[in-house]
């Protein structure tokens, strides 16, 4: 039985080696003649060291001996990691063996109402329910009574995510009955985020007979739901006993943020269609100080209206308005203006956003995620000089996405004032992306106008994890191995589309890449087995190849190279060696 495991936090400053070298420090054990020396170490502080690894280093560390795969499993479980666990009878082991191991995250999917899943549910609440702080039923489909009983047996629970559950709530009927909704509020005391997105059915009596159960509320999740918008001089004002049994209103979420306003801190209204004025409406209510907000794709949403919400909600930490197609610079620069903690910012497929928007990032100073993709209209000197501004302190941005952005010309923007070759200093002597040392994150696909001299004076970052180019047209092995040297540290790479890229590159690239764990090549026409050898003797930590549309690689090749690596779990090959789509399909 296979649980997939999803890493959802990297936190680690060291490496595996460093982690060595501590444990070489401590007194070696008297040894017999029989047996080797080993190092005395308390489990307890191994599994301490471990925490502060990242979850491949953890793998990795859990190969050395039984004593530090226990220590690396108890590191999992005091880590931000999610079990995805299926549900079907097969998993019902696994299940009693999280239990044992205090497993506190979790997922199940494939749920419905079946009676295996009616059973998968009863343990999971029997084994995991006592100290079960985050589950995930997102897209199942349990009936009212099993969810009932699973909430029951799990008192703990901070973090619960319904998105999609419809039938949860299609009958109207959920916790309909006081005795009922009285246990589950007891259940449910801690409970501090509940998601509810995608849900058609959802009404305001079935929403607030299960938000009153939940009386500690602090992240809220409503997003593509079906809000509708009566607003006028009373808005807000109705009390519970005006609820709609049909539908979903805007004027009952009102009451209730005002009611929580003092605990409320996370919104997801995306995909509501919230217009300006709900926006203006739930920024002035009082007491509400809101840390993270997601309008995604509210496309009524004005200018106007995001700027009155930098100066009633100053202290965002987290927006989201990607998709707001009517927004403009003004808005941009309202928020680098009034929401100076902001942490993490999307603006993606924001059409009309320009330069001279982005030229006000820069006051951002705590900026760690911005996403800028599919913005048609930039071109790359103003994100430079507010960004890598040497005047001041840049952004500790850890996370940078300018996928698609079809006008960026790092070749004269990016770089621009970058030092030259001939200079020996590492710095920059002007504006310049290299002075995001602090990135981890990197999304360049579809920057069509990216070239080989540009990617090798820009991608110099060594602690970078993640990178695509995909859908570069003029990456050639130059350009790949430029990067090599310039991001040592990657683990998951992205070059799909990549048409110019050859063996030869690869044979030079893949020695610079020992951590790589995910690959994307698909659809590189000119690759061959000769690269999947490369890839096969330098990245010894490969879990995930994408070799697929790849004429020039042969079935029997990715044979020969899962062979080679028996670790990679997943080899994405469909039409390898130049297959007929006509007859394969």
């Amino acid at each position: 039985m296979k649980l997939r495991i999803q890493d959802e936090l990297d936190t680690s400053p060291l490496v595996l080696s460093d982690l060595c070298c501590q444990l070489e420090k401590v007194p070696k054990a008297p040894t017999s003649t029989n047996s080797p020396q080993c190092p005395i170490f308390f489990p307890q502080m191994l599994t301490y060291i471990l925490s502060f690894l990242p979850l491949s280093d953890q793998k990795e560390a859990s190969l050395v001996s039984r004593a530090w795969y226990c220590a690396a499993r108890n590191a999992l479980q005091e880590s931000h990691v999610r079990y995805n666990i299926p549900v079907s009878s097969a998993s019902l082991p696994a299940i009693k063996s999280l239990g044992l191991r205090g497993i506190s995250c979790i997922s199940l999917t494939n749920l419905d109402g079946s009676p295996a899943s009616h059973e998968v549910l009863q343990s999971v609440a029997d084994h995991l329910g006592p100290h079960l702080q985050s589950l995930c039923l997102g897209g199942g489909s349990p009936t009212e009574a099993s969810f009932v009983a699973l909430i029951l047996g799990c008192p703990a629970l901070r973090i619960l995510d319904l998105s999609g559950c419809n039938s949860l709530f299609t009958s109207g009927m959920l916790l309909a009955q006081p005795e009922t909704a009285q246990r589950v509020q007891q259940a449910l005391s801690g409970l501090r985020e509940l998601s509810l997105a995608s849900l058609r059915d959802l009404a305001d009596l079935s929403f607030n007979r299960l938000s009153s159960c939940a009386p500690s509320l602090e992240r809220l999740s409503l997003a593509y739901c079906h809000l509708t918008f009566e607003l006028g001089p009373a808005q807000g004002s109705l009390g519970p006993q005006d609820s709609s049994p049909s539908q979903l209103s805007f004027c009952n979420l009102l009451r209730f943020v005002k009611e929580r306003a003092a605990r409320l801190h996370a919104l997801d209204l995306s995909g509501t269609g919230l217009p300006p004025e709900a926006l203006q409406a739930l920024g002035q209510v009082a007491g509400l100080r809101l840390q993270e907000l997601s309008l995604h794709s509210c496309r009524d949403l004005s200018t106007e209206a995001v700027a009155a919400l930098c100066c009633q909600q100053p202290g965002l930490t987290s927006l989201d308005l990607s998709g707001c197609s009517e927004l403009a610079d003004g808005a941009i620069l309202a928020v680098s203006r009034g929401l100076r903690h902001l942490q993490r910012l999307s603006l993606r497929k924001l059409q009309r956003l320009t330069d001279a928007g982005c030229s006000a990032l820069g006051g951002l100073q705590e900026l760690q995620s911005l996403d800028l993709a599919e913005c048609c209209l930039l071109r790359g000197r103003a994100l430079a000089q507010a960004l890598g501004s040497v005047r001041g302190a840049p952004p500790p941005l850890a996370s940078l996405s300018l996928a698609h952005c079809s006008s960026l010309k790092p070749h004269r923007e990016l770089e621009h004032q970058a030092s030259s070759l001939k200079d020996p200093s590492p710095q920059p002597q002007g504006p310049s992306l290299l002075m995001l040392q602090a990135l981890r994150e990197l999304d360049l696909t579809a920057c069509s106008k990216l070239t080989d001299a540009s990617l090798t004076k820009v991608l110099q970052f060594p602690q970078l994890k993640r990178l695509s180019l995909s859908l570069l047209p003029a990456l050639t092995d130059k350009g790949l191995v430029a990067v090599a040297r310039g991001c040592p540290s990657l683990e998951r790479l992205a070059l799909s589309h990549c048409s110019l890229l050859s063996d030869e590159g690869w044979a030079q690239a893949a020695g610079s890449w020992p951590r790589l764990q995910h690959l994307n090549l698909s659809s590189c026409s000119q690759l061959t087995a000769r690269t999947l050898d490369s890839i096969g003797q330098a990245c010894r930590q490969l879990q995930m190849v994408d070799v697929a549309l790849c004429p020039g690689i042969s079935i029997t090749s990715v044979r020969r190279f899962q062979a080679q690596l028996p670790q990679v779990t997943c080899v994405q090959s469909r039409f390898v060696g130049g297959a007929d789509l006509t007859l394969t399909l």
